[in-house]
């Protein structure tokens, strides 16, 4: 509720969530999001395209990932929802979707851990550096639970650590 909203409606970037929430949630995170931000929020569909000014959410109980195919001899990224094993007791799982955006995408990237528990999303960071990408981790000082960025800074890949305020203008630093 403080990230979304702080990116404006031009921002030549799609986002890609993933939030730790049971099946029926997401949706309605993504409703209230649209109605408070610049950028549209949106439930992830299983085959749409990826457009930049849109913010993606893993729907709960799926794994979200990306699939780079060619339409009308375009390089297109669509979304893919499945239901394979949890991932770290997870699904949707970060790691999951960070690793599919590091294989597939062809562009810049910039990655965002914020408050959570367990360790989800630290490979999956790796896996974006290792492709030139950017990576945030919230700051503790602001975090309900600092056990998602604590990993995420413990792979000593992080290039930012900043309090939640400041993550949107990070964001847009980096991009």
């Amino acid at each position: 509720h403080q990230v979304i909203p702080g990116l404006p409606a031009d921002i030549n970037a799609a986002i890609l969530i993933v939030q730790h929430m049971p099946p029926g949630f997401t949706r309605s995170l993504a409703e209230r999001l649209n109605s408070i931000s610049e950028i549209h929020v949106k439930e992830a569909e299983h085959g749409e395209e990826i457009r930049p000014g849109c913010a993606y959410i893993a729907p709960g109980d799926y794994h979200l990932t990306v699939i780079a195919k060619k339409v009308r001899g375009q390089q297109k990224l669509l979304v893919h929802l499945d239901k394979s094993e949890q991932r770290g007791g997870h699904r949707p799982s970060v790691d999951v979707m960070l690793e599919s955006a590091a294989d597939q995408f062809w562009g810049h990237m910039v990655c965002v851990i914020m408050t959570g528990m367990g360790h989800d999303g630290a490979v999956g960071l790796v896996d974006i550096k290792n492709k030139s990408g950017a990576a945030i981790a919230e700051h503790q000082s602001t975090c309900i639970v600092y056990g998602m960025p604590r990993a995420a800074v413990a792979t000593g890949r992080v290039d930012k650590i900043v309090p939640l305020p400041a993550i949107s203008d990070e964001i847009l630093k980096m991009l």
